[in-house]
């Protein structure tokens, strides 16, 4: 799904939520295998984010031409910080619901931009009909569930070993929804 470019005043930074393109696809690669290394709290292991260019543009012209999924890219003062996304389910029973995900370069986290791309995320969810977002976050990543918990999700469950590290330890996994 596309939508016009949003542009936030930050704390006297601007901050420019826009659609990806497909020369945003190297950008993206590169955000996907550093964020991966920066924290535990991603599904994917850094070389599992090491896809072809060719792979990422297709994602990308999928993301936007869907009706049902929207990716914003995160630029501060033009600088990328990470992205968000929306998900729409497709099937007539769970229409009304769909799965946000927001994700930053850690160096970006803390300074009000993940609060900006929820609030953004939940009034597009809104004007598009959808009546429940949910995401899913590491129980330990008390950050991010305090950001959700302030924007009004509660947690409704908890899938225990949700991940496997390779050093073997696990990670819980919260479960999170919001009524539109």
């Amino acid at each position: 799904m596309r939508v016009d470019d949003i542009t936030i005043d930050l704390n006297g930074h601007k901050l420019l939520l826009r659609n990806p393109e497909a020369d945003d696809a190297q950008m993206l690669i590169d955000y996907l295998i550093q964020t991966s290394k920066e924290t535990r709290f991603l599904a994917r292991e850094p070389e599992e984010a090491d896809i072809s260019i060719e792979a990422e543009t297709g994602f990308i012209n999928y993301q936007n031409e869907s009706e049902n999924c929207l990716m914003l890219l995160g630029l501060l003062d033009g600088e990328y910080v990470g992205n968000c996304t929306l998900m729409g389910r497709t099937s007539m029973r769970c229409e009304h619901r769909a799965s946000i995900a927001i994700a930053l370069y850690q160096r970006f986290t803390g300074m009000g931009i993940g609060t900006k791309m929820l609030e953004t995320l939940c009034a597009i969810a809104k004007e598009q009909g959808y009546e429940q977002l949910e995401l899913e976050v590491v129980a330990e990543n008390q950050p991010a569930i305090a950001l959700y918990k302030k924007m009004g999700f509660e947690i409704f469950g908890t899938l225990p070993h949700n991940m496997k590290y390779r050093d073997g330890t696990y990670a819980d996994v919260c479960w999170m929804m919001k009524t539109l």
